[in-house]
């Protein structure tokens, strides 16, 4: 048995790979220990899983405003004397991030203790914190086809993005009936990855006449914090009764991906990863704000695979004929949910638990057992 410390927080894309691993070492016997940071997504998702360990610690994200980069200094300053002192006294076998500002200071504290460190960069594009920490790591997980330089070949890993072990795809019908839907009806379910998109948001609500006149049911996820959550109901083309909801947030993304006939939706490496696993076909609209337009990269990779469509958000004023175009070709949506199953066919956590496995093995061997503790 070995120990692991898991940073994963901040965004909730983050957050649910560092789930998966946690999950999957606990069920080969290891022990874990998620490090998230204090903002509001990371509380709503841990509560699912009171099964395993979590540790908020010290952290703000980045920003080149004087002010808040002083902040982001600061905190992660505090975080890595947080991350020290609980190095020294849980003594882990082995440390994991999945980028993000709750990153840095775990992997550092274990270059410093000379605990072995592993990153995973979920995007096409690397962020900052594995660019600036990849050479201190021991190994880095990247995506299919995605080199980072200076980094040697023997600590590189090519590996999806591991997803946690709800998400699979059931039957349609079933799943959106769970959710109260119709399943008899299309469902159009619009995502904005979990800080919420208040641009898909507001399309959402401008195009519900058309949808619910076509029988086209709609459930839109609005973020925390953005929109008023609600559900309505409106006369279908047929005189039957369509479905419309918005929710701030969703724990229930294995059913409302299988229950879903198309989603739109940001084009976060977690949520595609998700879409892969529930075989869901998508229109993805990347955010254009995302760090080194890392999200246009996702969606590109995503659309080249024949996973789904991608509208930028400057053409935003076509998204709505190209989501009715595609809800009307059921041609295209098998064709779609094919290739999806053909991109789903690695098993990324089975290898990255192998993979720790090794790497922490020397090391529990070189010390006595110990439980991990808080």
């Amino acid at each position: 048995m070995s120990r692991f410390l898991i940073s994963g927080g901040g965004t909730g894309g983050h957050l649910s790979p560092a789930i998966a691993l946690a999950e999957g070492l606990n069920a080969r016997g290891h022990e874990t220990m998620v490090l998230i940071s204090r903002k509001q997504v990371d509380s709503r998702l841990s509560e699912k899983y009171p099964h395993l360990r979590f540790v908020r610690i010290p952290g703000s994200g980045f920003s080149l405003a004087p002010m808040a980069l002083l902040r982001f200094a600061g905190s992660q300053l505090q975080a890595l004397v947080f991350c020290l002192r609980l190095m020294r006294q849980v003594r882990p076998h082995g440390v994991v991030g999945f980028g993000g500002f709750t990153s840095a200071p775990l992997v550092l504290a274990g270059r410093l203790t000379g605990v072995p460190s592993a990153l995973h960069e979920s995007n096409r594009v690397p962020g900052r914190a594995i660019r600036t920490l990849g050479r201190f790591a021991d190994r880095v997980y990247l995506p299919p086809g995605i080199r980072l330089p200076n980094l040697s070949v023997t600590a590189m890993r090519h590996v999806g993005l591991p997803v946690r072990r709800e998400i699979v795809r059931n039957a349609a019908p079933a799943a959106r009936a769970a959710l109260g839907f119709d399943s008899q009806q299309r469902l159009l379910v619009v995502l904005g990855g979990s800080q919420g998109a208040s641009s898909l948001n507001d399309w959402t609500r401008r195009h519900l006449p058309t949808f619910t006149a076509e029988n086209i049911q709609v459930c839109c996820i609005t973020g925390l914090g953005k929109g008023r959550a609600g559900v309505e109901e409106f006369p279908g083309r047929t005189g039957s009764t369509v479905r419309t909801e918005f929710i701030a947030f969703s724990d229930r993304m294995g059913e409302l991906l299988s229950a879903a006939d198309l989603v739109v939706s940001r084009a976060g490496a977690g949520t595609l990863a998700e879409l892969i696993r529930c075989e869901t076909p998508a229109v993805l609209v990347p955010y254009p704000e995302a760090a080194d337009d890392h999200q246009r990269a996702n969606a590109e990779y995503f659309e080249r695979e024949g996973g789904g469509l991608v509208v930028d958000q400057a053409q935003m004023e076509t998204l709505h004929s190209v989501v009715l175009g595609a809800l009307g070709n059921d041609w295209l949506l098998r064709k779609m949910r094919s290739n999806l199953h053909r991109m789903d066919r690695a098993n990324a956590l089975e290898l990255m638990l192998a993979d720790l496995e090794g790497i922490a093995r020397d090391e529990s061997a070189s010390r006595p057992r110990r439980a991990l503790s808080a």
